[in-house]
């Protein structure tokens, strides 16, 4: 152990480092996110080094994690289970590599909303579609647009008085992104978002600008989920060189005595 571990830090010391208030601070060892503090005889906390580490720990996983995986990380350490405290920081990589693969779907949108070079679609007549017609502009079957309205992927309007489905300009650019990413191996689930920001952005540049401006924010959040990660790692190598120390020491100063006789 060095002469850090031993020193005493104050709730006010810990909230400088961290720019927050002293409660915030007793609020983060009553909630498990730094370790149990020591008490005075008079119940005044008395804070050390491991909870300082422990304090920068959870500021830096804050930083790329949020506070909805940041706090139960710090609570699962506290509580011993460092596997389930690690699998929340797996699941939240694990989310943000599937959107990520969402982008790329959307991406791979964007090239359904125009004809390859040299080719040129027919506009679909603003009276709209029948669903046989769509089958054969697509090269799919009728069927298979009938499970993606079903999946809710798509929602052609009925014709007035009759139950037959029209396709207007819209309806065939969203079948035409369904049927382009099915092709890519995309489930409905990672469609769907795809579909609803097209709707939404109007596709072509706007859509374009927006899940470029995602994809740059998503880097920013992996390099402060690598920090944080880093900072966390820090932490529990600390603990364990702590922990380490004290098993040393203690069978050092209190080993086994005579056996008796």
């Amino acid at each position: 152990m060095t002469k850090n571990d031993d020193r005493r830090l104050r709730s006010v010391d810990l909230a400088r480092l961290a720019g927050v208030s002293t409660q915030q601070i007793r609020n983060y060892e009553e909630g498990g996110v730094l370790p149990p503090a020591a008490r005075t005889a008079s119940g005044y906390r008395v804070f050390g080094e491991v909870h300082r580490q422990a304090l920068l720990a959870y500021r830096a996983l804050l930083e790329g994690y949020g506070p909805a995986t940041a706090t139960p990380v710090m609570r699962a350490v506290h509580d011993g289970d460092v596997p389930g405290a690690l699998a929340l920081v797996d699941a939240a990589h694990a989310a943000l590599h599937e959107e990520r693969i969402s982008l790329r779907a959307a991406l791979g949108a964007l090239e359904a909303l125009g004809a390859p070079a040299g080719e040129e679609r027919p506009p679909v007549p603003h009276a709209g579609l029948r669903i046989g017609e769509v089958a054969a502009l697509l090269g799919v079957r009728t069927s298979a647009l009938r499970v993606w309205e079903a999946a809710g992927l798509l929602t052609p309007r009925r014709e007035r008085g009759t139950r037959y489905r029209v396709y207007g300009p819209a309806d065939v650019r969203d079948a035409r992104i369904v049927h382009t990413l099915r092709r890519s191996h995309h489930l409905f689930d990672r469609i769907r978002p795809v579909l609803e920001g097209v709707r939404r952005e109007g596709g072509g540049e706007a859509l374009r600008a927006a899940i470029g401006a995602r994809d740059e924010a998503l880097t920013a959040r992996t390099r402060a989920m690598l920090e944080g990660a880093g900072a966390l790692h820090a932490y529990l190598a600390y603990r364990e060189r702590l922990s380490a120390a004290a098993t040393t020491t203690g069978s050092t100063a209190g080993g086994p005595g005579p056996s008796p006789r």
